[in-house]
């Protein structure tokens, strides 16, 4: 990107190394602080108190579902679109009527209208600072690896505290990649309250040669092909019109000519079209258009806003999200299951996902997703069972996923798009068939920063006096003086007041009754739906063209 410094590669490992330094310092302190009489920490003790027990059979639909539209804003388009690709759910008409069960209709996150002004002022700007700068990552793997028993389930098994080289892989040798990539709207951006990262991982067969010997260039050229399926505009007719900017690859160590100029050679940075197979030791496995290989993992952070940190990224961590690919299905048995999610909805069955919180939940699409959380004392510990259906809503039955995936649908094009997770630089470009800018064009159809209009620092910075100043916004768009970072940090204020909000979240543990970070329960949320019209549709505000792929030329 031209709009990255050329020494960002090396002030990547700077902030690396200085990173890998504030874990192990943060080690110490902690091994120097433990008190030998207390009993070792089990992370899977709460879900195993908790049992199979879901109080919340509606789980999967999350809050912003229950937002107050009133006619005149329309956050549901991000989400319930017309079918994208291989994507058949269609689900844009929940953007024109509530069609919740009859256990939905009541919205049972009651955190969204839970007052905790007093609870937030007895924590100050200092032990926010200083909470949030703590490890609790690297005490989890240590805590399964060493819990009497064993743990069967996924154990993070990626060395942060090591950090990556200036092309993104991870150096302790593990296989996982960091993606830099354009966060989801609304609730994803740091000004709500969280930042996050994402990380991919292909199988050992994707990362050797077709002699077997590890390939770091096979590997190379193994994901510049699943960048090229994964992003490509799903209104093309025939893929062969398709083209993704890459890393530069070596079409010499995968034998494919993937920019379609006959020549085998080195340094191609562009894919036309979509080669069959895959390389190396994959040669066996064929591509798909919007499909990941089985195999393919994702781990995915969620942390806190840490104000001074120049990514924002905090060390702490609210959330450990890790997804695996178990099974491969044909196109047909893909679409008979949204044809069968759809047929659920209209008769208003209750969702159900086989697996335990130690495994993880599995969802029909053959993705097996396991997540940790904050227990009080902000140890990361195995969600419970109900925590982990919160999380197979937006992972399953959305109409605007991508093979059930949000993030690598966006990533950054080619080389910038393989480093840890920065906003610096990147600019607010359009969705893919869009003219505007994205940002731009949520708060036009939102008339907020958020699902409930609860921003009130982007209300103030954009919405003046109740009218969106789009030529403020559009500086950050292509072209502009500033970039999409601007546009949705917090002030350094609102940022220590978001980690007062959530830190109150985890004393109480009532995370089954939401995990959204606010400063004050939400005007624009019903507590109840009565199934019928938003009143978008009268209002001509229905959006049909939703998507996660991103317009980046």
């Amino acid at each position: 990107m031209s709009a990255v410094s050329k020494g960002g590669a090396r002030g990547v490992a700077v902030g690396v190394l200085a990173l890998g330094l504030v874990f192990s310092a943060i080690g110490v302190w902690r091994s120097r602080h433990h008190s030998p009489s207390e009993p070792p920490f089990d992370p899977l003790a709460q879900a195993l108190a908790s049992g199979s027990r879901v109080a919340n059979r509606e789980a999967p639909i999350p809050s912003m579902c229950y937002t107050k539209t009133e006619g005149v804003s329309n956050p549901c388009w991000t989400c319930h679109t017309g079918g994208v690709g291989n994507n058949v759910m269609d689900d844009a008409a929940l953007q024109a009527e509530y069609a919740f069960s009859d256990v939905g209709q009541t919205n049972q996150w009651s955190n969204l209208f839970t007052e905790r002004s007093a609870a937030l002022a007895d924590i100050s700007d200092d032990e926010v600072l200083e909470y949030i700068r703590q490890d609790n990552y690297t005490p989890l793997r240590s805590a399964l690896l060493g819990r009497p028993g064993g743990f069967k389930g996924w154990v993070p098994d990626l060395d942060l505290a090591r950090g990556f080289d200036a092309d993104g892989f991870a150096l302790d040798g593990s296989g996982w990649r960091a993606v830099r990539y354009k966060p989801f709207l609304g609730t994803f951006w740091p000004t709500n309250g969280s930042t996050d990262d994402v990380f991919i991982r292909l199988p050992a067969t994707f990362q050797r040669d077709a002699d077997g010997q590890p390939s770091r260039e096979v590997y190379r050229f193994n994901l510049a092909i699943l960048e090229a399926a994964m992003t490509v505009d799903p209104a093309l007719t025939d893929v062969r019109e398709a083209h993704r900017q890459v890393e530069p690859v070596d079409e010499r160590a995968g034998g494919v000519d993937l920019d379609g100029d006959g020549v085998l050679e080195a340094g191609v940075e562009e894919v036309r079209g979509l080669p069959a197979r895959y390389v190396g030791g994959a040669a066996k496995v064929a591509v798909r258009q919007h499909f990941y290989p089985v195999g393919t993992e994702f781990l995915h952070t969620v942390r806190y806003v840490d104000p001074d940190a120049p990514t924002l990224l905090s060390s702490r961590m609210k959330e450990v999200r890790y997804s695996r690919k178990d099974e491969e299905h044909e196109d047909l048995r893909v679409r008979s299951f949204y044809a069968e999610e759809k047929e659920k909805k209209l008769q208003g069955r209750l969702p159900v996902f086989p697996g335990t919180p130690e495994l993880g939940l599995v969802n029909e699409f053959g993705w097996r997703l396991q997540g940790f959380i904050e227990d009080a004392r902000g140890r990361l510990r195995v969600q419970t069972m109900e925590e982990h259906a919160f999380c197979m809503g937006c992972h399953t039955n959305l109409g605007v996923t991508v093979d059930q995936t949000f993030g690598f649908p966006r990533k950054v094009p080619g080389k910038e798009g393989w480093r840890h997770q920065d906003l610096r630089g990147l600019p607010d470009v359009p969705q893919a068939g869009h003219a505007k800018p994205e940002v731009l064009t949520y708060f036009e159809r939102v008339k907020g920063g958020d699902e409930f209009r609860a921003n009130d620092e982007l209300l103030s910075r954009f919405f003046s006096h109740g009218t969106l100043d789009e030529a403020a916004v559009r500086r950050a768009g292509k072209g502009g003086d500033r970039d999409l970072a601007w546009l949705v940090t917090p002030s350094r204020e609102r940022a220590l007041a978001l980690g007062r909000a959530y830190m109150a979240l985890v004393r109480e543990q009532s995370f089954t009754k939401g995990r959204d970070t606010l400063l004050a329960p939400p005007k624009n949320v019903l507590p109840a739906v009565e199934n019928g019209s938003t009143g978008l549709e009268a209002a001509g505000l229905l959006f049909e063209d939703g998507r996660l792929h991103l317009a980046w030329e």
